[in-house]
């Protein structure tokens, strides 16, 4: 910040930013000449709840004569909001040291650290030269005027003044990619991030930004790191990650991420000019409504013909496999763990075919992830472990197979070639399993040819003229296409009214769904499962309300629900799901719900609503 110097002390506020809580900052912020030999040092402190006495600096060729107490002169703030809920709300005080000394030389001093102890810890001002020489050329209000009418500083409050107007230079959000095409599910990390001139006070993202054919893998951004300081086109802004993410493609083409839309109240400064001190003030600036970039991605298909064998790993990966124990017996469990490790879309790899001998009894395999999302991809490995049981005695090989994958790095499909393994299995204590059992039962059912008089016989008996062949052979299939008929004839009806039709399976489609989402919560997929509930909920209400979903509303869905004749505190708790899978699908790493307890509330939501739906129908009945 480019000090304003005088015969006086000059003060000026620590910038206040409203997007992360401020750690204890200790501050060298004004000094200059008095009278003749006397000078003052003027330090601030910011972040702090209580503040003690400060520990002056060392200054060669000057001595300490004197120093104020902490003077609070002002409050910081930090706040932030996400889908209108407030995550974080913290407020601290700024304090004033101002210490006087005499000094014994003129022209440039060393002027050492100073310390404050506060909230228990020790903070500390570095040291800096000091040039007494030249102090109080200009006046303070000569110098103030100069800021305001320049350009804004990024760190000067006095260029920050509230009649300044805030430009989409001086304050903007903007999407960025790492990448500018990628292959069908290669990583691409997407940045949100906010550029200021101003400190911000308050900001509310109104309308977030769509990812629409991408699978989303959330980086958390460290909402209590202080704020970078970053240069672009020639400007210095303070930055600050509103949301980063990785993201996997799901179809070739652009794919665009539309922008989002936040209201941001930003700080201004009133600045005060005295004889020869001047202040300036932090004051709200007005509300603004900004909206972010849009960022488009060239998605390139992966390449044909695709080899056999691919199940659409994408990424530069490693296969180990071991099975255990070493020593296999008859109707004894063993396991095979395969172990796939690398970057890339790792938590979709799919299990590898394993060709077990038909003497071995298998089972479906199942899979643990192990990833961390750092830099500009997925790291870590998934163990797939086949469980199986040997039913007999012999030397038996599990063939050799193949992991394909494609490697955008080469942008070739690569094949990791899985050894052959021969086993040994002995003869173990137990019973063969059940499986094998039943196929053994089943064998039993063919039959010796039966020899010797079958007692067979050659009377013939006549049916035309019996009651029952007229029954079964033509009044009985008349009356019976008269009812298809009917029913046919009814059916075409009920599809003709495509909206009924709508509103008739909204119920079944929405519990598929929840089936679905279901699966992913017991996977652990919190991601799939928060999207899953959200579209179930939304679809089901666009269904029975008969409102396209893109024409919904949580402010219309209120009104129809009532006019369906649905009652307040279903109404609420409608809502309360549909705010809880938005919060947790855009702000995860905030959110503290329970997929079960959300999973539940869905379930019941929706059998609660047709419950509704019945009682009405009796009633117009």
């Amino acid at each position: 910040m480019k000090r304003l110097t005088h015969s006086a002390i000059l003060i000026s506020l620590a910038l206040v930013f409203g997007m992360t809580a401020m750690a204890q900052k200790l501050n060298y912020v004004g000094g200059g000449v008095m009278q003749g030999d006397r000078f003052q040092l003027v330090y601030e402190l910011s972040g702090a709840d209580n503040a003690g006495a400060i520990t002056p600096p060392t200054v060669e060729g000057a001595h300490s004569i004197y120093h104020t107490p902490p003077q609070k002169i002002g409050e910081s703030m930090s706040k932030m909001i996400v889908n209108g809920k407030v995550i974080e709300n913290n407020s601290s005080s700024i304090y004033r040291y101002t210490i006087t000394y005499k000094a014994s030389k003129t022209g440039t001093l060393k002027v050492g650290t100073a310390s404050v102890l506060a909230n228990g810890r020790k903070v500390m001002a570095s040291g800096f030269t000091f040039n007494n020489a030249t102090s109080g050329r200009q006046s303070a209000a000569a110098q103030v005027r100069s800021v305001a009418s320049g350009p804004v500083n990024y760190n000067d409050p006095f260029s920050q003044t509230a009649d300044r107007e805030i430009n989409s230079k001086d304050l903007f959000v903007r999407i960025s990619m790492s990448r500018p095409r990628v292959y069908e599910q290669q990583a691409v990390v997407c940045t949100i991030k906010l550029y200021t001139k101003f400190p911000i006070k308050e900001m509310i993202a109104l309308k977030q930004s769509s990812f629409a054919g991408f699978l989303i893998e959330d980086i958390t951004p460290n909402f209590n790191s202080t704020p970078n300081v970053e240069s672009m086109n020639g400007q210095n802004y303070y930055t600050v990650v509103l949301k980063k993410c990785i993201l996997y493609p799901q179809k070739s083409g652009a794919l665009t991420i539309n922008s989002g839309e936040f209201e941001v109240t930003p700080v201004q400064y009133v600045n005060y000019v005295g004889l020869n001190s001047a202040i300036a003030v932090p004051t709200s600036g007005n509300k603004l409504r900004i909206k972010s970039n849009s960022a488009t991605v060239a998605i390139s298909p992966l390449p044909e013909p695709r080899p056999a064998g691919f199940t659409g790993a994408v990424g530069d990966f490693s296969v180990k496999t071991s099975i255990s124990p070493s020593a296999l017996k008859t109707y004894v469990p063993a396991t095979l763990t395969c172990v796939v490790t690398g970057s890339g879309n790792i938590k979709y790899v799919k299990a590898p075919s394993v060709p077990f001998p038909k003497e071995f009894d298998t089972y479906d395999p199942q899979n643990k992830i192990n990833t961390s999302s750092d830099g500009d991809d997925v790291h870590g490995n998934v163990v797939f472990t086949y469980q199986f049981i040997p039913q007999y005695v012999g030397k038996f090989v599990i063939p050799a197979h193949d992991f394909v994958f494609f490697n955008p790095n080469s942008g070739k499909y690569e094949t990791i070639k899985i050894a052959a393994q021969s086993l040994d299995v002995a003869k173990g204590n137990g019973k063969p399993s059940a499986h094998y059992k039943g196929l053994k039962e089943r064998m039993t059912d063919i039959l010796s040819i039966k020899t010797g008089n079958l007692n067979t016989s050659k009377e013939h008996t006549f049916h035309i003229d019996q009651w029952y062949y007229w029954l079964g052979f033509f009044i009985a299939p008349f009356l019976l296409l008269c009812a298809v008929l009917i029913y046919n004839r009814k059916l075409i009806k009920e599809r003709a009214d495509v909206q009924r039709m709508r509103t008739k399976r909204a119920g079944k489609m929405a519990q598929k769904r929840l089936m679905r989402a279901k699966k992913y919560m017991q996977a652990g997929q919190k991601e799939a499962f928060y999207a899953e509930v959200l579209t179930a909920t939304w679809g089901y209400l666009s269904d029975k309300l008969t409102i396209p979903v893109s024409a919904l509303s949580k402010d219309n869905i209120e009104i129809e629900l009532e006019k369906y004749g649905v009652k307040e505190p279903l109404r609420k708790s409608t809502l309360d799901l549909l705010d809880k899978c938005e919060f947790a699908q855009y702000a995860q790493e905030l959110a503290n719900n329970d997929m079960n307890a959300v999973y539940t509330h869905a379930a019941s939501l929706m059998a609660s609503l047709e419950k509704v739906k019945r009682e009405k129908t009796k009633e117009e009945a």
